[in-house]
């Protein structure tokens, strides 16, 4: 039996303390009456309604959370400022036309000069302003992308939350899907620009054919994760749509999937596009683009005075490729409501 006899002093004196108020407090409360001991609190509706309240907003938490990472912010200030640079170049003073061949006083073409103070970036192999066809290039491998990101959002969000929350449909979905994925995407490039004319509507066509498959697999995953869960189940209870279903209960929890998807299907559109015009069944030859460049850069490797017209549009497509990829990765990560903290 443990007694107090090993306490400390202090300790002793201590509970002896606490023991003396308590009793003084059961005594005085005891003594008084009813009306005394208690009173009641006015109520007051805004006051309740703001002990429920939460300043919580899911788009701030996600931009916050995505401005403190200091590398995604630095790429996306580089993103902002070639997109914008891209587009506003042809109305900016002394610029010249990408298609136009610039000669000398004798007629003669300029071609492959290297960078100087009137072609900052040179000229090519027929006198054409390589700064001014960069940046056209730019804007139409842009445009590609965007463009094929677009298509692959659209098709793939929706084909993608059918086939994870319409059971009937998941059959058909996955035969189409593996038929469709079964389709190497570089033989389905080279057929469809060997049967139709070469042009950026072409490439689009190609590339969104089976491009959207990637995002419906992903979404439709996700979807079975989320489609069974309570609160679901409470919706289809209560007679709430499926359409209704989709927009309010399983879309937010897909942010994160579909911001990383479409980050990284930009700069693959414009690979791709690289990668077709590199074999030689891309975009035609007076239509300036990333692709194009670098094929006609690549050509002139082996001459170290010529190794410019390659350096200039990689260093382009390198910054748009990684930018892309670094931004959704981190967008991704600060819209997933499982990194938020209320």
């Amino acid at each position: 039996m443990k007694t107090n006899s090993f306490k400390p002093i202090r300790h002793q004196m201590a509970d002896a303390l606490s023991d003396k108020l308590t009793e003084k407090l059961q005594q005085d409360v005891s003594q008084m009456s009813d009306e005394e001991a208690f009173s009641f609190a006015e109520f007051d509706a805004e006051n309740a309604e703001r002990g429920g309240y939460s300043d919580y907003s899911y788009w701030k938490s996600t931009f916050r959370a995505f401005f403190k990472n200091k590398v995604a912010v630095f790429f996306l200030f580089v993103m902002v400022v070639v997109l914008l640079f891209t587009f506003i170049q042809p109305f900016l003073p002394n610029q010249k036309d990408p298609l136009l061949i610039h000669n000398d006083q004798w007629g003669l073409p300029l071609n492959n000069v290297p960078p100087s103070e009137e072609f900052w970036f040179g000229t090519n192999a027929i006198g054409q302003d390589l700064w001014a066809r960069i940046w056209a290039g730019t804007r139409t491998s842009l445009f590609i992308g965007f463009a094929v990101a677009m298509v692959e959002a659209v098709v793939g969000i929706l084909v993608g939350v059918l086939w994870g929350y319409v059971r009937k449909l998941d059959f058909f979905f996955t035969e189409l899907y593996n038929v469709l994925d079964n389709i190497p995407q570089t033989l389905l490039l080279i057929l469809i620009s060997y049967v139709l004319n070469p042009g950026v509507s072409t490439i689009i066509f190609a590339l969104s054919l089976t491009g959207w498959l990637g995002m419906a697999r992903f979404i439709r995953n996700q979807i079975i994760i989320i489609r069974d869960r309570d609160y679901n189940l409470a919706s289809r209870c209560l007679g709430i749509s499926t359409g209704r279903i989709i927009i309010k209960n399983l879309l937010p929890y897909l942010v994160s999937v579909i911001t990383m998807r479409m980050a990284l299907a930009i700069p693959s559109a414009i690979g791709n596009e690289v990668f077709v015009t590199y074999i030689g069944i891309g975009l035609p030859v007076d239509t300036p683009s990333l692709g194009n460049l670098i094929q006609t850069g690549r050509s002139l490797m082996t001459v170290a005075s010529l190794r410019y017209q390659l350096f200039f549009p990689v260093a382009v497509l390198v910054a748009i490729t990684v930018s892309f990829y670094i931004i959704g990765n981190a967008f991704a990560d600060a819209a997933d409501p499982k990194n938020h903290v209320n």
